[in-house]
């Protein structure tokens, strides 16, 4: 697996775009850095798509948002794994990983597992990950309205990975 180090310095800012699989390190290492990791995925066919992704905080004042969403159809296999470690003395830390995955067929699999490890007592950090089907109320509405079984399929997919999507800066900017 492809490894993908940044680092982070003080008062640095970094928008850190998950494009596939890989293990993505980010190191937090100067006071006042900041790391945003988004990614919006998909896998088909026979695709294995394993995404790794670890958050060091080595000192005060820094603050993470990862937030990764990933669909998973035909008979793929989305794995989502994320770490946030806060080192002793790295106080004052904002963390926050979320992990949501979505399976669009009944031959397709998905893991997320979120990890956090502090070693310091004054912190704000979270995880929380999803695996879910699509929600056959949501898929009830919008056949009700009119779509086909197919579009609004399409339609819940788009809205899943566009809350990613929305959060990913132009890379013009």
């Amino acid at each position: 697996m492809e490894v993908r180090n940044y680092k982070i310095g003080e008062n640095q800012s970094k928008q850190i775009v998950i494009e596939g699989s890989g293990q993505y390190v980010v190191e937090l290492v100067g006071r006042g850095a900041r790391a945003e990791i988004i990614g919006a995925l998909t896998a088909s066919g026979a695709e294995e798509l394993h995404v790794d992704v670890t958050t060091h905080h080595r000192v005060p004042d820094t603050s993470a948002d990862t937030f990764i969403r990933a669909v998973a159809s035909d008979r793929s296999k989305v794995v989502l794994s994320g770490m946030i470690k806060i080192f002793r003395g790295a106080q004052k830390t904002n963390a926050f990983l979320t992990e949501n995955v979505l399976i669009i067929s009944d031959r397709a699999k998905a893991d997320a597992v979120p990890k956090l490890e502090i070693e310091a007592d004054d912190v704000r950090a979270s995880h929380a990950a999803t695996v879910s089907k699509i929600n056959e109320e949501q898929l009830f509405y919008l056949r009700s309205r009119g779509l086909s079984e197919q579009s609004a399929r399409e339609l819940i997919v788009e809205g899943f990975l566009g809350v990613a999507r929305k959060r990913i800066k132009s890379k013009k900017q």
